[in-house]
């Protein structure tokens, strides 16, 4: 698995459920996944002679971040190595200018949409779609990073100064009902399978909480939503997990629908943040099925085990003695559970999740939330 981050870390169970020896590309010895797995690589994802050490004997390599060069993979398949997800799949997860052109191609509905690299090319999408707009980088971004919502041009100056000419995604800021999620896995024979579609609650940008299923969804958003993405998946020919992140959005005379429709956001290919929830509230965990996957093992059920399941993300703040506070949470909660992934606390950065479930959702999430702020110093009580 090339990177050793807290995806990796979580990938270690399954593996030794499974019988499989997991060996990770660290760029640091301290990573999350690095503390925790013995075979242990030093390098960068940039460095094809490190991901050469790292893939040399493996059944298959693949990922837990989509920072990795996609010549730097095509140059390993071509040497044999079983790249999973292939490159081919993966650069519409790196590059959301190239993932917008091929959704378009596809007939997929999303946010209107534009290239853009002055602010002749922001005004004229501007009048188009209207203010505000989603000003995005083509790469790089994630928990917020590498987007910025400007309602002028003058709050999207720097950007473009930044730019310097180079292409920025502009989208239309959808005024949409919530946000969702829909996790599916695929193994190269072509099975796939599906997890129930979620909602996904973000503060700043960040993750905050994910709702499985999502409460109250039409039936008819989530089949389509589901089957969107298991096409997706097939179309692109993704190998392993793959998250769908969307909208929902409110039925429109203007679209003859009568139900809520379903726009894609963005792809990620590998486990995902909106499918952590899966690790107790699932009868296969997505880090399971990304092995079973990735090794053309037949996927397990997706079936979940409670009515309910919530999963909120810790997020470090001014309290950085998470061990007696994780000694409090299992006390006050023992149905609780709390995964620490090992990092140093820093303002914003997740150091964590906690899972919890049942039959009364405001219960559940009440349970939750508390658990994940008094790790977090939030609350101390």
């Amino acid at each position: 698995m090339v990177g050793a981050g807290q995806l990796a870390r979580m990938t270690v169970p399954p593996a030794v459920g499974l019988g499989a020896r997991l060996r990770v590309l660290a760029t640091d010895p301290d990573e999350s996944a690095a503390q925790v797995v013995p075979d242990v690589q030093l390098g960068s994802p940039d460095d094809l002679a490190a991901l050469r050490r790292l893939a040399q004997g493996a059944a298959a390599l693949t990922l837990d971040h989509e920072q990795v060069p996609t010549e730097h993979l095509r140059a390993l398949e071509a040497e044999g190595v079983a790249v999973r997800p292939g490159p081919d799949a993966l650069e519409h997860a790196q590059d959301k200018l190239l993932l917008r052109r091929r959704l378009d191609a596809m007939g997929v509905a999303g946010p209107a949409w534009a290239e853009v690299r002055s602010a002749d090319d922001l005004r004229a999408f501007g009048e188009r779609a209207g203010w505000p707009l989603v000003l995005k980088t083509p790469r790089g971004g994630y928990d917020g990073k590498g987007v910025l919502v400007v309602a002028s041009l003058d709050e999207a100056a720097a950007w473009l100064e930044r730019a310097a000419g180079e292409p920025l995604l502009a989208e239309e800021a959808v005024r949409f009902t919530r946000e969702v999620a829909v996790m599916v896995a695929r193994s190269p024979s072509g099975q796939a399978a599906a997890w129930p579609v979620v909602e996904t609650v973000q503060v700043g940008g960040v993750c905050r909480e994910v709702i499985a299923p999502a409460p109250d969804l039409d039936d008819d958003l989530s089949a389509q939503a589901t089957a969107l993405a298991l096409r997706l998946a097939g179309e692109l020919g993704v190998t392993g997990v793959m998250a769908v992140e969307g909208f929902e959005v409110p039925a429109s005379p203007a679209t003859d629908g009568a139900s809520p429709r379903f726009l894609v956001n963005e792809l990620a290919m590998r486990p995902h943040n909106s499918g952590h929830w899966t690790i107790e509230g699932s009868v296969t965990s997505q880090f399971e099925q990304h092995l079973r996957a990735v090794l053309d093992l037949p996927l397990g059920s997706t079936a979940p085990r409670a009515r309910w399941t919530v999963m909120v993300n810790a997020l470090g703040g001014d309290y950085p003695d998470l061990f007696h506070s994780h000694l409090h949470v299992m006390a006050r909660d023992p149905a609780v559970k709390v995964h620490l992934y090992g990092k140093s606390v820093r303002p914003g950065r997740k150091i964590g999740h906690v899972t919890a479930w049942g039959d009364d959702l405001d219960a559940v999430r009440a349970r939750a939330a508390h658990a994940a702020d008094y790790i977090t110093g939030t609350v101390d009580g």
